[in-house]
């Protein structure tokens, strides 16, 4: 497998605080990359400067082999990366399905899809409903997304960012807060869209759900990518166990 997404030596500081210390990361095409590491680590702030949230002067990013540093976020976007965030980035006062046709209609900016008429949304409608149904909350699709389950707002998030069929997602702690069942739907459904060849690098603090989706993990401190290996390998290196892992019952203390 070729890689598609990629870091390489990436730094990035905040005043006097190193975030990134000279990271490197693949993310291979076709698989599920975990991210771990303590709070603290670099974690999210790799995923800023991967989607353009967060400009760097020291190393670059590269999307299926071109440069893509630096790029801002509309445009990486466009190129095929989608994201989620830590903290779910929905709007509140509008349905689930008018969050669904925002998405749908993003290359248009802003609310443009809200206030178009009825007949014309047709398709936009279809599809958003589809990838509901895929993620389980489409009998939500009339509540105002301010009402749904912290947990049923990831969905949407994650529905969300399915409409433009990004070709890798980057998911920031899907599971950060959300009810066990809704974690095991969470990975099904990654499962289930890797099997159709998306590619995925997740950022998680549960380490049953990321052990459990993850073909491969590397694993951060202070800034840098310090280790990468199977899942099992992982979980059997001694300073990832006692550092990162939290001993025998696998919980990170983060």
């Amino acid at each position: 497998m070729s890689a598609l997404l990629e870091v390489e030596g990436v730094s990035k500081s905040f005043g006097g605080l190193q975030a990134l210390n000279l990271c490197t990361l693949s993310v291979e095409s076709g698989k599920v990359t975990g991210l771990i590491g303590p709070n603290g680590s670099g974690k999210t702030t790799l995923f800023n400067v991967m989607t353009g949230y967060e400009p760097v002067r020291q190393g670059t990013v590269r999307f299926k082999g071109d440069p893509i540093t630096n790029l801002a976020p509309d445009r990486v976007f466009k190129l095929g990366i989608g994201r989620t965030f830590q903290l779910t980035r929905i709007f509140p006062r509008l349905t689930t399905m008018e969050n669904m046709l925002i998405a749908t209609q993003h290359r248009e900016g802003w609310l443009g899809s809200v206030f178009r008429t009825s007949a014309s949304l047709g398709p936009e409608r279809d599809r958003a409903m589809e990838l509901l149904q895929f993620v389980g909350i489409e009998g939500l699709a009339n509540q105002p997304a301010g009402n749904l389950s912290y947990g049923q707002r990831k969905l949407l998030e994650f529905a969300y960012v399915l409409v433009a069929d990004p070709d890798v997602l980057l998911l920031d702690e899907p599971a950060g807060g959300v009810n066990p069942s809704l974690i095991n739907h969470l990975a099904e459904k990654i499962r289930e869209l890797n099997d159709q060849g998306k590619t995925f690098l997740v950022v998680e603090h549960n380490m049953e759900f990321v052990m459990g989706i993850c073909d491969s993990l590397t694993v951060m401190h202070q800034g840098a990518a310090i280790m990468t290996g199977t899942p099992a390998e992982v979980r059997a290196h001694p300073k990832v166990l006692d550092a990162y892992l939290g001993g025998e019952d696998g919980e990170d203390d983060a």
